[in-house]
């Protein structure tokens, strides 16, 4: 199967920006903020995980930017039994039900190479949904076989970080796997991408597409906390403010590349 990119970027010659978000109200906020995509998720604390119907609802019909929603039906590694496979052939078709644009996800063989039968088969059900392969990249054995074989299941694009846990950190490897890639994939850096560094990760590394959380906690708006419990009752949140910096660090960056 062949990838078929449609990529923003060819489209307007700016740079696109991608938000993770882990519930409605950041997802509003994120998509007021001028985000130029979303990707859905839910428990941030497992790394993301399959939204519910009715987060995947709300937000289609509340959003009109492209939302990916996350196919991940649990935290963990990311080898699944047939039944977890199922789950996610089903949240798949549900997800294009709803139409969304695409969808985001990942899967490995035990020896950590790219599960080629159950990527392929998840591709093709999504279909027309573009799909990007997550994080699940930087788990794989070998990035730069593990770059073909995506590109040969058909996926769009790849999230990485280069296979460490900060994108920065990683921007040698993501330059590599952008110039091997050579358009026929997009590989878009993400993880612990921010206002401070998005600027030099994407003149260094060539990205034409890029992923953060611009997460932040904020406290509970409870007026009563039962100390007993001893919980954290914090909740993540976009900052609206470090979302509006990326985007016009990037604008800047297009606008010199056109200019």
């Amino acid at each position: 199967m062949s990838s078929n990119l449609s990529s923003p970027f060819k489209e307007s010659g700016g740079i696109i920006l991608e938000i993770a978000v882990f519930n409605i109200q950041s997802a509003i906020m994120a998509a007021q903020a001028g985000a130029n995509r979303l990707e859905l998720c839910e428990n941030p604390f497992d790394g993301g995980t399959t939204p519910s119907y009715g987060t995947l609802k709300t937000v289609r019909e509340k959003i009109t930017i492209p939302v990916f929603p996350i196919i991940r039906p649990r935290g963990g590694d990311f080898l699944y039994v047939e039944e977890e496979f199922e789950v996610m052939k089903k949240d798949i078709l549900l997800c294009k039900s709803l139409g969304f644009e695409g969808i985001v996800t990942g899967l490995l063989d035990a020896d950590a190479s790219v599960n080629v039968k159950r990527t392929s088969i998840l591709t093709e059900l999504a279909y027309p949904m573009e799909v990007t392969f997550h994080r699940a990249f930087d788990r794989a054995v070998n990035p730069l076989q593990a770059l073909e074989t995506v590109i040969d299941c058909g996926c769009q694009r790849i999230l990485t970080s280069g296979q460490v846990p900060n994108a920065f950190d990683g921007k040698d490897l993501i330059k590599q796997l952008i110039q091997q890639a050579d358009e026929r994939i997009i590989i878009m850096p993400g993880s612990g991408v921010r206002s401070n560094n998005i600027a030099e990760l994407a003149t260094y590394t060539g990205a034409a597409e890029l992923h953060s959380s611009a997460r932040k906690n904020i406290a509970s708006a409870m007026q009563f906390v039962q100390e007993k419990m001893q919980e954290n009752l914090e909740n993540i949140i976009v900052d609206i403010s470090e979302i509006k910096d990326m985007m016009e660090t990037l604008k800047n960056i297009a606008y010199r590349v056109n200019y």
